[in-house]
């Protein structure tokens, strides 16, 4: 049963690839540098709070065959346009944001003449021949190495950066500041990651299933084993990240830059000159590791959900829709980065902000189609998840308006 079980691993460690990005690496690493281990709680917090709308994901897709995209047509076609609409609003600022981080990245690590721009155009030239050449099963067979090689490192990093600190404080915070209060929208917003990803999450399922590596009609353990060693590494490694920034930056003056590569720079010296230079491959690795990820599956991402709500609108419009998609964030995502690729810290700060107030809709939606009779009865969520939920979608309705109040 348990080889079975690592064999069905694919869905959860894309969602794990696709979350441990931004959220981990730019936004835990400054909650650390800022506030120490002071924002431990939220990070906590939002990962419970969000759990059963990302769990909702793969749940519905092991029960009926079928992604979330599929469950919100049976709902209406007003769903299905309202997610068609914040996505296309979104999906360009998002892809932009996490290209730039990794470009940056990229460029400290490997060293070159090329910029930032060109640093982009490179990184998305190499996900999409991964996407297009190898399809679904090669994205799913490299992101088990890829999440291997970052648990590893940084894993390998919080180790090192504890040997070389003292004592620390584990006393909580409560931003009262507005900047503060901004940062920690911002953090929770992509902590572990915007909810959206709970639909690429059941089109990857569905993908996996279409494989044959996962039976349809999957047990319910089974189909929640991959979410949950997903969803657990996220935490793991969020917590991870705060951590190296409170051992390793807390109280050390330093002032993060916005720019991409003054960011990536600042990130891998503070760490080089704290640690050692033996050190800094080590972070550059865990670094270059966790935004690549990201990048290539939300290349992937917003194109399948994209090309599959298409379908549901309108299914003679377009033949091959993923890869015309795929064109289209790529060619949106250039023209972006051609104006905006020094900013790219405005550009986290919007993607993010988004996320968390788009949270409550998909939060809602995801709970509606899972208690409905879409849903077959044996899979649904029992009395204690449903209260769970409800009491998840307040929570995310609630910070978003006090958050719109305080602006």
């Amino acid at each position: 049963m348990m080889l079975k079980k690592i064999k069905q691993l694919g869905p959860g460690l894309l969602f794990a690839g696709a979350a441990i990005g931004v959220s981990h690496l730019v936004y835990s690493t400054r909650a650390g540098a800022n506030f120490g281990f002071g924002l431990l709680w939220a990070l906590l917090l939002i990962n419970v709070v969000k759990y059963p709308f990302f769990q909702f994901g793969p749940r519905y897709a092991a029960a009926t065959g079928e992604s979330l995209l599929e469950g919100y047509n049976k709902l209406g076609k007003g769903v299905l346009i309202s997610y068609f609409l914040l996505t296309f609003a979104t999906m360009f600022t998002i892809q932009t944001a996490v290209t730039i981080v990794t470009a940056s990245l990229a460029s400290e690590l490997f060293g070159s003449d090329l910029n930032n721009f060109h640093w982009c155009m490179v990184i998305t030239g190499i996900c999409l021949a991964i996407l297009v050449i190898g399809r679904y099963k090669l994205l799913d067979n490299l992101m088990k190495i890829i999440i291997l090689t970052l648990t590893i490192t940084t894993v390998l990093a919080v180790v090192f950066a504890t040997q070389e600190v003292g004592s620390v404080s584990f006393t909580q915070i409560f931003p009262e500041e507005t900047p503060h209060i901004i940062f920690l929208v911002a953090f929770m917003g992509w902590m572990p990651a915007p909810l959206d990803i709970s639909i690429w999450h059941s089109l990857w399922a569905v993908e996996k299933r279409k494989s044959g590596d996962i039976e349809k009609n999957t047990d319910k353990k089974i189909a929640l084993f991959d979410f949950n060693i997903g969803y657990i590494a996220t935490i793991i490694l969020g917590a991870g990240f705060v951590a190296l920034g409170a051992l390793v930056m807390y109280n050390s003056g330093e002032t993060f830059s916005d720019k991409g590569g003054e960011f990536a720079n600042q990130l891998i010296s503070l760490y080089t000159n704290t640690l050692g230079d033996h050190f800094s491959m080590i972070i550059a690795i865990a670094a270059f590791t966790t935004m690549f990820s990201t990048t290539l599956t939300t290349l992937d991402a917003s194109p399948r959900a994209m090309a599959s709500t298409s379908k549901l609108l309108a299914p003679k419009l377009v033949k091959h829709t993923y890869v015309f998609w795929m064109l289209v964030l790529i060619i949106g995502t250039t023209v972006i980065l051609g104006f905006f690729t020094s900013e790219m810290g405005t550009l986290i700060k919007i993607a993010t902000i988004l996320s968390f107030l788009t949270a409550p809709f998909y939060a809602m939606i995801n709970y509606i189609l899972l208690t409905s009779k879409h849903t077959p009865e044996e899979w649904r969520p029992k009395m204690a998840m449903k209260i769970f939920s409800i009491l998840g979608i307040l929570f995310l309705i609630g910070f978003s308006v006090w958050y719109l109040t305080i602006l």
